[in-house]
């Protein structure tokens, strides 16, 4: 085939069924019983001769008994992991304490029979002893202390010893020349190298630079060593691809292919002139086809003439491997070209698995299982074999059973292929060399080569992958495993796992959650969901109106990224329509309320299934309206469908089904003008609410789709109606109506203010009030983060949808200690950022909304010029257009120099000292916000004591802090950010009703500890409560006062009554005098100063009391945070702020759970 027919194949394969592809794959090995048995026989002879030929290595003992499925063997890895790049002794003995002390280090002690092992696991006794110094008191303590104080030198030479040791065994040379100097012991004895420079993705364009340098300089050094007329026999350099260029990734192909094809092209010719294989190392599954784009570039150029050397990385754990090498394969032919592709296992998995699940994807793009990998291996192993001709083949493995299996298909070919063996440099040393001394094959050493500093990244993917269960290098150590099941038959292995469909460790997209659907993923690196994504962009859209009216004005929509274009039109709602609104709406709901919860969910799953239907015109005008990026656009539309999913399992498991409140205004935001939109909806629409919904007047069209396909699904149309205008008139008019139940709004803090206000004049006293309000919200990065990390997670919270996010990230404080470096790195990934026309998948920042939000930006922009560190200009093709905000970052020292929010491409950065994260924290509580907090630490004890002491709805800790998934990150915040509870999650549906709890079962129902989540491998997602705090408890009655004690109880609140009603309760309930309370000076007719208190309790004796309209008055008028009225015992949210905490348990290098249960 040609290569068009072959690239069109590989972008067509269906990797959704992976048992079909198993089964193809034993297929093409097609080996007979017999053969797999003297397979596996002569790899069980052979580990054993690797287990008599010499002891095993201490990093193999160390990782033997430190395996990753223990706390200690974790935190081991942790701690190499970060403590080199620490540069402050402080927090490097944090650190070091983080890790070393409150571990069972005893456990281990004598367990292991290599002497340096045990030796080891004696100092980590002593060592943690001498860290918990601090912790004693008295004489005793004083001299611990001491001794910490003068041991730290010692601790950090001991330290800087084993980190070098650590290096050694798999770093080949800090420079080159010493790295050259140090192969000429192995290439004596036969074998030949490629070698690999350390360190990871340019995250800048000076990164890439420094890199493109770092390579051709080795090339130029290693040239001096290909003295061979034949190319294989030359030592040969491996590169990566995203290491020259800081955005390789499909969004940035055309980018990409103009400005990295010739950096790898100038390489490459540096590597012909002297003969030398150059290797393009193969990278995560997204950028499978990019690369090969670049191959393909390469393999057509005319300055490369007749050299032999373009080498291409295939992964065997990829569906698609088979597929690769086909294309491989006719490229080389209709280039005549002789190229080498080194076959290996695949270094990223438990990343894929990952991202696949968080994506929603429909299959994974790598194998589930080992035995799966190791027999796709087998399998593109002999494909690779029958491409001789044209493709000299590389099969790079540590595994005995592989390495038998590839030998036995050399030798069943009727002629001797080309080929070689290769391995890591510090891993399958006494493999290979048994193997090689027996059965006479050149083996390839690939060689890190690189400072201990850019260990760090490379070192734990090694240990991870050496510490993993399921992997040789750790089994054939483990000798109380026999050498029969170390090299057994992987065909065998998967047969079984097949047919008896045992479950696998990792659990694909749709079945994530054990309660709700999934919503349906996009994968945009994917060319042909590219493709299907592109029709109905342009479309003009000019919609009907949700009840017939005529003669009204219409509301333009505009595109904010071409101000002049006019997107579609929706009718004006008029003030005077909203009455009859109203009472349609009450008169409807009786009957909506009465179908049955399952009716009613049924009906919103239908939305989803809508939505996801009409995926691609959702996208297009949430691209077109809202200026929403393609993966905005996506991750809009999914949670939207979550939401539906969400809430209509908990409306299904909500036993007895409770009552629901009536009419219930739900007023949306322009920047999630469908996720929020459809939650605040479907929630209430679920539990059978009516809804009077009011979408932002700047996203219409989006509103008016939705609610199109809301009514197609089943809701009737006076049930959810749809008023379209201004907020300061249609808004207004409709919280205005005395019949409504409640207002469920996400928006700014004085328009709540205002809706509470409105509420308290002219609602019932009972009425709802759900706001979610935004907030001034702070990452926190101390000296062990990595600045890659961090980084990253800084664009994509401070930028990412023009900064249009109430939980993006607004202060950035930065330790002081590596202020320098990380801005340094953040100014370059701030160049990298394509500011544009969201249309255009390569955009990564998009216009803010309208003219109104870009004057407002530029102003403050401009009034703190002088604080300028760092701003990305606005292309002067877009700058005209629409409503860009150049990316900005500003000084400032403290959090008091913000002021208020600015809802844009803003992010201001402090510094803060090693001891000073205390004041730090003040500040972010200080400040009276509570919404998003994002944490980079690799100290757990800091992270946790922050998480516990920020009065903050949602943190997220080594992750970046936006993009919340429903159920899964319970969304929303305290304090001046919000009144709670949480979008998506388990109390929201219960405040949208009238359900009455017990104490007993308030006590027993709300996670008062924490509570995990479904969540993706690789994520912690942790929930729960806590009482408010202060609990004014008005009463009236005496019975009313002992409920709320008691609840205030329950709920862990400090419950406060006034004096005189408090004597009368305990007089008449004595036994209440046990439970947390206390009084205060106020008579009967007072109102007192609510501000000093987080919840004011008055059961009204009903609807029309006065005194409770008197206090909701008071409240409503209070500038700062909404202070919730207690009405009755059916609110339990309204007695507890609900606390989230998500963590990247992968930020240390990789998923070391995940891949201590790879079988």
């Amino acid at each position: 085939m040609n290569p068009k027919d072959t690239f069109f194949n590989l972008q067509h394969a269906d990797v959704s069924s992976e048992s079909a592809i198993v089964r193809a794959n034993i297929g093409q090995i097609d080996w007979s019983t017999t053969t797999r048995t003297q397979v596996a026989e002569h790899a069980t002879e052979l580990v054993n001769a690797v287990r008599h030929s010499q002891s095993p290595s201490w990093m193999q003992a160390m990782l033997t008994q430190y395996q990753l499925s223990n706390p200690e063997g974790l935190a081991l890895m942790s701690l190499a992991e970060a403590i080199l790049r620490v540069p402050d002794v402080s927090t490097r003995m944090a650190l070091l304490e983080d890790k070393v002390s409150d571990r069972n280090w005893s456990a281990h002690q004598s367990q292991s029979d290599s002497t340096l092992v045990n030796t080891a696991t004696r100092g980590l006794m002593l060592l943690e002893q001498v860290l918990d110094a601090q912790r004693s008191e008295g004489v005793l303590g004083t001299l611990k202390s001491l001794m910490k104080r003068v041991g730290e030198p010692v601790i950090d030479a001991i330290l800087a010893q084993i980190l070098k040791q650590l290096g050694g065994q798999f770093v080949l040379g800090q420079t080159m020349d010493l790295a050259l100097k140090e192969a000429r012991v192995l290439e004596a004895e036969g074998y030949t190298y490629s070698y690999d420079m350390l360190g990871e993705g340019a995250k800048t364009h000076a990164d890439a630079q420094r890199y493109w340098q770092s390579y051709h300089d080795a090339i130029v050094s290693i040239g001096a060593r290909c003295v061979h007329d034949d190319i294989a026999q030359n030592p040969g350099i491996s590169i990566k691809l995203s290491a020259l260029h800081p955005r390789y990734e499909v969004a940035q192909t055309t980018t990409v292919l103009n400005e990295l094809t010739p950096r790898v092209l100038e390489l490459a010719q540096l590597a012909a002139k002297f003969n030398m294989g150059l290797n393009i190392d193969a990278e995560e599954a997204e950028r499978l086809e990019l690369s090969l784009q670049i191959v393909q570039q390469l393999m057509a150029s005319d300055d490369l003439g007749d050299w032999r050397g373009l080498g291409v990385v295939v992964q065997g754990y990829n569906p698609r491997a088979s597929d690769v090498l086909e294309h491989l394969y006719a490229l080389a032919k209709q280039y005549d070209r002789h190229i080498m592709v080194r076959l290996v296992k695949g270094a990223y998995w438990d990343a894929e698995i990952k991202r696949a699940q968080v994506l929603g994807l429909s299959g994974f793009p790598v194998h589930t299982r080992k035995a799966f990998t190791d027999v796709a291996y087998i399998a593109n192993a002999k494909r690779l074999l029958g491409m001789n001709d044209r493709i000299y083949a590389q099969f790079a493995t540590h595994n005995a059973h592989t390495v038998c299996a590839v030998l036995r298909l050399i030798v069943d070919l009727p002629t001797l292929p080309r080929y070689e063996f290769q391995r890591l440099h510090g891993m399958g040393e006494a493999l290979h060399e048994v193997a090689k001394r027996q059965n006479f094959y050149r083996c390839r050493i690939y060689a890190p080569v690189g400072q201990h500093h850019d260990l760090l990244s490379y070192l734990v993917r090694r240990l991870l992958e050496n510490g993993a269960n399921g992997s040789f290098v750790h089994q054939i150590a483990d000798e109380t495993l026999s050498a029969h099941i170390v090299a057994q038959d992987p065909i065998a292995r998967a047969q079984n796992l097949l047919e008896s469909q045992d479950v696998s460790p990792v659990r694909p997209a749709f079945a994530l959650y054990t309660q709700r659907a999934n919503s349906q993923g996009f994968d945009l690196s994917d060319s042909l969901t590219l493709a299907r994504l592109q029709h109905e962009r342009n479309e003009f859209w000019r919609s009907r109106p949700s009840s017939e009216v005529s003669g009204v004005p219409m509301l333009l929509s505009h595109n904010p990224a071409v101000k002049d274009e006019v997107v579609g039109a929706v009718p004006l709602t008029l003030a005077e329509q909203i009455p009859a609104m109203s009472r349609a709406a009450q008169a409807a709901q009786t009957a909506w309320q009465a179908r049955s919860a399952d009716e009613r969910s049924n009906i919103i799953k239908k939305i989803a299934h809508l939505y996801e239907e009409q995926h691609s015109a959702l996208m297009a005008l949430l691209t077109r309206e809202a200026g929403k990026s393609w993966s905005d656009a996506v991750a809009e539309l999914r949670e939207a469908v979550d939401f539906c999913y969400y809430y209509a399992s908990q409306a299904q498991a909500m036993q007895p089904t409770p009552q629901a409140r009536g009419v219930v205004v739900c007023i949306s935001p322009w920047n999630f003008p469908l996720a929020i939109f459809t939650g605040q909806i479907v929630a209430n629409l679920v539990v059978g609410n009516a809804v009077l919904a009011k979408p932002a007047e700047l996203t219409p069209l989006i509103a008016d789709y939705a609610v199109r396909l809301m009514h197609e699904a089943g809701v009737p149309a006076e049930v959810l109606q749809l008023a379209q205008g201004k907020g300061s008139e249609i808004g207004q008019a409709l919280v205005a109506q005395p019949s409504i139940a409640g207002v469920c709004f996400t928006g700014s803090l004085p328009t709540a203010q205002r809706i509470h206000q409105t509420l308290a004049q002219h609602a019932a006293p009972d009425a709802l009030l759900i706001a979610e309000t935004g907030g001034l919200n702070a990452m926190v990065v101390d000296s062990t983060a990595l600045p890659e990390q961090a980084v990253r997670d800084i664009i994509a919270s401070g930028f990412q949808s023009a900064g249009q996010r109430c939980s993006a990230l607004r202060l950035l404080y930065v330790q002081v200690d590596i202020y320098e470096k990380l801005i340094e790195m953040l100014k370059g990934a701030m160049d990298a950022l394509v500011i544009g026309n969201p249309a255009d998948l390569s955009t990564d920042v998009s216009p803010v909304i309208d003219a109104t939000a870009q004057n407002k930006l530029l102003a403050y922009i401009e009034q703190n010029r002088a604080r300028i560190v760092h701003q990305a200009p606005v292309p002067n093709e877009h700058a005209q257009k629409g409503y860009f905000v150049p990316p900005t970052l500003l000084r400032v020292n403290h959090m008091a120099d913000l002021g208020e929010e600015q809802f844009g491409p803003i992010v201001h950065v402090a510094t803060f000292e090693a001891g000073e994260l205390d004041n730090v924290l003040g500040e972010i509580n200080g400040s009276g916000y509570g919404l998003t907090l994002g944490v980079h630490t690799r100290i757990e004890r800091r992270a946790h004591e922050i998480a516990e002491r920020a009065h903050v709805g949602n943190i997220y800790i080594n992750r970046n802090q936006i993009g919340a998934v429903v159920g899964v990150q319970p969304f929303g915040g305290c304090g001046l950010s919000g009144t709670g509870p949480k979008a998506g999650g388990a109390l929201y549906l219960r405040a949208l009703t009238r359900a009455p709890q017990t104490t007993e079962q308030i006590a027993h129902t709300l996670p008062w500890q924490a509570q995990l989540l479904d969540s993706p491998t690789g994520e912690s997602n942790a929930y729960r409560v806590q009482g408010r705090g202060r609990v004014l408890c008005l009463g009236p009655t005496v019975e009313d006062v002992r409920t709320q004690i008691l609840t205030a109880s329950a709920t862990n609140n400090h419950a406060i009554v006034p004096h005189l009603l408090l004597e009368q309760t305990l007089y008449r309930h004595p036994e209440l005098t046990e439970h947390t309370h206390s009084a205060i000076e106020l008579s009967d007719t007072s109102v007192p100063d609510f501000y000093d208190f987080d919840v004011v309790a008055y059961f009204a004796p009903s609807a029309d009391d006065a005194r409770v309209r008197e206090i909701r008055t008071n409240l409503a008028n209070h500038a700062g945070a909404i202070i919730p009225l207690v009405t009755d015992a059916h609110s339990i949210h309204e007695w507890v702020h609900e606390f989230h905490v998500c963590t990247d348990t992968t930020a240390a290098g990789g998923n070391a759970e995940l891949l201590a249960h790879s079988v």
